[in-house]
């Protein structure tokens, strides 16, 4: 650390403070998959490590990581080539193709706007605040109607410039994205009303036994909006339960 901070900011950390914040260390949920071929719900779309979820719930990243990247990602892997030679190429929809070029092109036509960077701060920010580390209800409520007004304020940015080369291009694009994300982990915290490993609610400060008998999945509603629903975890081996009675 001594080392780090006196190469890139200049500071003697044995003579000068420095500054430490919290940061997202391992994003504990992910893509849904099959556990044995790393599929997802859409065919041919695979994930692994801490893009899918499943394996782990509330811990800190650290050689569990690696070996999950190594053991799923080769089963991914596998089963990828599988699937593809088992299954024809796709159709593409060269109208999906059109909207989506024309939806990313779309930020430099507009003559008025927010500023990408603008809207990204805010939700840094107000994620930040509302959503942060020690969650409680009424926060998380506001963090709701918040995330729905930077939704149109994402629709709205204004891009300049040229292609090549543009961060401010490139975080447009990533809006959408980043605030759908601030979207599932919100429901998902207001939907857990308990604390247990890293999630930690300010109003329910307790664990509760039966919400570990389920996983909340996040899925698009026929009306296009995200919706939650509980899904009960499949009936531990009676092996598996003995071994973590014993490590109680």
């Amino acid at each position: 650390m001594y080392d780090q901070f006196k190469k890139l900011a200049d500071i003697d950390i044995t003579k000068e403070p420095m500054e430490v914040g919290p940061t997202t260390h391992y994003m504990m949920g992910g893509i849904r998959v099959d556990a044995n071929t790393q599929m997802s719900t859409v065919p041919g779309l695979f994930a692994a490590g801490e893009s899918a979820a499943g394996l782990h719930g509330a811990n800190r990243l650290g050689g569990n990581s690696l070996s999950d990247l190594l053991v799923f990602g080769k089963r991914a892997g596998e089963f990828a080539a599988k699937f593809a030679k088992e299954n024809t190429n796709s159709l593409i929809d060269e109208k999906q193709l059109t909207d989506s070029a024309n939806w990313a092109l779309s930020f430099f036509e507009k003559e008025t706007g927010d500023n990408p960077f603008e809207v990204q701060f805010a939700l840094q920010e107000m994620m930040q605040e509302l959503v942060g580390i020690v969650r409680n209800e009424n926060e998380m409520l506001s963090a709701v109607k918040q995330l729905q007004l930077l939704h149109t304020r994402a629709e709205n940015v204004r891009v300049t410039g040229n292609r090549e080369y543009n961060n401010g291009w490139h975080t447009a694009l990533d809006l959408k994205n980043l605030l759908t994300v601030s979207e599932a982990i919100t429901m998902s915290a207001l939907e857990r009303k308990e604390s247990r490993g890293a999630h930690f609610r300010e109003d329910y400060q307790e664990k509760d036994e039966k919400t570990g008998k389920f996983n909340l999945i996040i899925f698009e509603g026929d009306d296009g909006k995200m919706q939650v629903k509980r899904e009960p975890l499949c009936e531990m081996r009676e092996d598996l339960k003995q071994i973590i009675e014993e490590m109680k």
